[in-house]
């Protein structure tokens, strides 16, 4: 994973800068020009682009050699640099007037600006970077950042054609952790494995945050030294910026100890930060076109954007846990009940937002315990610690006993400690218990083993060894996320909120109901300020990055959807009434999208007027995601029936029945949601409510006065009914013969596509290729069972593909964006078509139609 350094840091590095600066990799050329268009530098290799031996380039006014256009176009885009650190790139450019073209890159480098120029890759041309926008939006889809960094490695390497691609992120100490890969299929498995700080010194990672690409086409490809070495103030050239420039022969000895040929790293920013990298590698020499390198570098960037927002979303989501626990403590204690005479349910609700493995309660010197924990004399001596760690903050640590020496004793009950200070003063707390938690974690080689001199003495080298060293973590629980510490704060204030109000309503009865008046009113207004400040923030950060006003205002409008969704509330649409119908489908894709197909609704549509319309959907939510938690959707074969009827008088009444799910038992007490249910409608519309809990079965009932409809309707049909089609999770490669699937397709991004439908449908082994002499080749090298074949493929078609499936039996079938009438000519009557745009339920059912038709 080492890279090289920059020629800033001279005085500290130790990586042989002297084979760093002024050296350019072969494939391109650099000239450096002052302020008035002097050349000050240029590359050794400049002979063969300009005729004249670099040495005799050096102070010579630039106008003598590049022409007229392409003069105007750098000068144009050094006027529009932004700030040092900045590159800007310019294609095709006719930079001798010769009829050559070329792609360029220029930046400041110093007082001087730095052209870079590579020649311009000929033969068919794509607008890779516009390749950059779908492969963003089906990242944007990723659930988890799991499947947002592995569908990230995939993208790049259908991008760029690396053997390997990995996504490599770095821990607080600086050592690196493979968290997700892309792999040819012929290459070994890096990922899971850890390197250590030292792999990638501290002078690289600076330059990776400034210079976000570097690649290397062939760790053999000799480099090309840059002269004058020095400029007329005795400084060498500083060459960050630039992505022709060589790299430290550490590094590259350190790949060709890997067995890699060319690699290239994408560096991952959060907040200014590096966070990781993309990390590729090739077991050959692989060039890649500056159009490509310029897409990777992009993709990079707006890979980091979503990374960004989905660590971001987690910790919303987070902090929307917790405030509905803030809700939950607050609601006790305006209903004058205490925390601490059932500490079980009070720490059940803290293990919703934050897990843990045991409580104490530590409160005017009462002791309350729940699950695994220390006992009274080892938490009072804990408590003590406590006191001189940190008394106004959260205090957490997963590894308690090397800090605390006589936590060993209770070793075997906890490993990691969470303290809450809920007082004024350093003595109260809830502290949070989590178990020892053994952890293997392998190494690309012994993270501990001395470092080896070199030839240049006590100097960085490097690594020859790459084989898997495991060390085993004992004393460690699972960490505290960053995430888990924030909730934890705001659970801090809210008890600490909570004692000093139990603490002053002890001391001043005669005043409670006037505090508790006081107090609720601060509550309330202190909500509405936190829910506004949180949209405003909503507003301003998904603005950074949006490249489009829909896509702004797609984020915005998810975003706060979601923030409504956290407080229990929908949003309400020109304060018109709204379709209950669409109220119980939206809740139902939200809640239960597995199980739609088993949730009927019959009966009139109701327009509910927006005045009732919030109560309702709160009642709705409670019951459908009570549903999937404990009622009929949280099985496989349970039902939800919602009946919706008027009544002689023009009430609406609404009859919600479970069937099919777990036994029911009622529940032994009141929450926070049977309440809404139960009591919302009654109170705040004047209806009535019923809700009994049969073995079968929930079943409730709601009655909602005329005053609240707008008017009954009938419902749209479904739009599911009446399709004909085979079933989803349906294993159609079942019938096939064992074998690959082929996909021949020349878009990248279709191709990956179709690879995930032809999975969805059960193929295990997909093979991708574009052209039609890729696809040959991999149906003579191996066994094809099924194979979907774009019929166009650039100039060619896909019929002698069609015809060498034919010739063997494999069923097979057409992709094509102008319809059928452009199928290539032969007897292929019978091979289905989809047609493009297609999705997965379309594959299916061309498939069926195939192997039903083969023969």
């Amino acid at each position: 994973m080492a890279d090289d350094t920059h020629s800033v840091d001279l005085t500290t590095c130790d990586l042989e800068p002297i084979h760093i600066i002024g050296r350019i990799q072969s494939f391109g050329w650099l000239l450096s020009f002052s302020s008035d268009w002097i050349i000050n530098h240029a590359s050794v290799n400049c002979e063969g682009l300009f005729g004249t031996p670099a040495q005799d380039l050096i102070g010579l006014d630039a106008t003598h050699f590049l022409s007229p256009s392409a003069l105007h176009d750098i000068r144009s885009r050094l006027q529009i640099l932004g700030a040092m650190g900045a590159v800007e790139r310019i294609f095709e450019v006719d930079l001798l007037a010769d009829g050559r073209l070329f792609d360029i890159a220029v930046h400041n480098s110093g007082r001087s600006f730095v052209v870079e120029i590579e020649a311009h890759e000929g033969g068919r041309q794509r607008d890779l970077v516009s390749y950059v926008r779908p492969m963003i939006e089906r990242l944007r889809q990723s659930e988890t950042i799991e499947k947002l960094c592995a569908s990230a490695a995939r993208h790049l390497r259908g991008l760029t054609g690396f053997d390997r691609v990995m996504i490599y992120r770095f821990a607080e100490d600086g050592a690196g952790e493979v968290v997700a890969e892309s792999l040819n299929g012929l290459v070994d498995s890096f990922k899971g494995l850890h390197f250590p700080a030292s792999d990638i010194p501290k002078q690289a990672r600076r330059l990776y945050t400034r210079n976000l690409l570097r690649i290397i086409s062939d760790v053999d490809d000799p480099t090309v030294p840059v002269i004058p070495a020095s400029g007329p103030n005795g400084d060498p050239l500083d060459l960050s910026m630039s992505g022709l420039r060589a790299v430290s022969p550490i590094h590259v000895e350190y790949l060709r100890n890997m067995g890699v040929r060319a690699s290239m790293s994408v560096s991952i920013m959060r907040r200014g930060k590096l966070w990781g990298l993309m990390a590729c590698h090739h077991y050959s020499p692989l060039r890649l076109s500056y159009s490509v390198r310029t897409a990777s570098e992009l993709f990079g960037e707006f890979f980091a954007y979503l990374l960004e927002q989905k660590e971001s979303d987690a910790a919303f989501a987070k902090r929307g846990d917790s405030m509905r626990l803030h809700d939950e403590i607050m609601s006790r204690v305006a209903g004058g009940g205490s925390l601490l005479d059932a500490f079980g349910d009070f720490s059940e609700s803290i293990g919703r937002v934050i897990e843990f493995d045991g409580a104490i309660g530590w409160v005017d010197g009462h002791f309350m315990a729940d699950g695994q924990v220390p006992d009274r004399a080892q938490f009072g001596q804990l408590a003590r610690f406590l006191n001189t760690a940190g008394a106004s903050t959260v205090w957490a640590s997963d590894n308690i006993a090397a800090i605390y020496q006589p936590a060993s004793e209770w070793a075997d009950k906890a490993a990691g400690v969470m303290a809450l200070p809920v007082s004024r003063t350093p003595r109260d707390y809830i502290v949070l218990f989590r178990r020892e938690q053994l952890r293997a974690v392998n190494w690309a080689g012994n993270p501990e083993k001395a470092i080896e001199l070199g030839p240049n003495g006590a100097r960085l080298t490097p690594r020859k060894s790459f084989e898997i060293w495991k060390e085993e973590r004992r004393g460690f629980s699972r960490p505290w996320t960053e995430e888990e510490t924030s909730a934890a704060e705001s659970l801090r204030i809210t008890l600490l909120e909570v004692v000093l109000r139990m603490s002053d309503a002890a001391h001043a009865q005669r005043e409670q109901a006037s505090q508790q008046q006081d107090m609720l009113i601060a509550e309330l207004n202190h909500r509405v300020r936190n829910i506004l400040n949180l949209i405003r923030g909503l507003v301003s950060q998904s603005k950074d990055g949006a490249s489009t006003i829909d896509e702004f205002a797609e984020i915005v409008g998810s975003r706060i959807h979601a923030l409504a969704r956290a407080h229990d509330q929908v949003t309400e649409k020109d304060w018109r009434p709204s379709s209950l119908y669409d109220l119980i489908r939206t809740e139902t894709a939200a809640y239960a999208s597995h199980s739609a197909d088993r949730v009927t609704i019959d009966g009139l549509d109701a327009m509910i007027a927006p005045s009732a319309f919030t109560t309702l959907a709160l009642v709705v939510h409670e019951l459908m995601t009570n549903s999937c938690k404990y009622g009929a959707l949280s099985n496989a074969s349970g039902r939800v029936v919602v009946t919706l009827g008027r009544g002689d008088d023009g009430a609406l009444e609404i009859d919600w029945r479970e069937e099919g799910g777990p036994p029911v038992v009622p529940p032994k007490r009141r929450g926070f949601g049977s309440t809404i249910i139960e009591r919302t409608i009654p109170h705040e519309l004047g209806g009535e409510a019923s809700v009994i809990f049969p073995e079968a079965g929930l079943h409730a009932f709601f009655l909602i006065p005329q005053e609240h409809i707008a008017t009954f309707e009938t419902p749209g049909a479904d739009p599911r009914q009446g399709l004909v089609e085979v079933p989803e999770g349906t294993d159609l490669s079942a019938e096939l013969a064992e074998g690959a699937a082929l996909i021949v397709e020349d878009n990248v991004i279709i191709a990956m596509e179709a690879e995930d439908h032809l999975r969805g449908c059960g193929f295990t082994d997909c093979r991708v290729a574009g052209s039609v002499h890729a696809a040959l080749e991999i149906l003579a090298s191996a066994p094809i069972s099924f194979a979907m074949l774009d019929v166009n493929l650039g100039r060619d078609t896909s019929a002698p593909v069609a015809e060498a499936l034919h010739a063997r039996g494999v069923p097979f079938i057409f992709a094509s964006g102008y319809g059928e009438g452009a199928l290539p000519k032969g007897d292929f009557p019978a091979v289905p078509v989809v047609t493009k745009p297609y999705g997965e339920r379309d594959v299916r059912s061309a498939i069926a139609r195939a192997t039903r038709s083969r023969g």
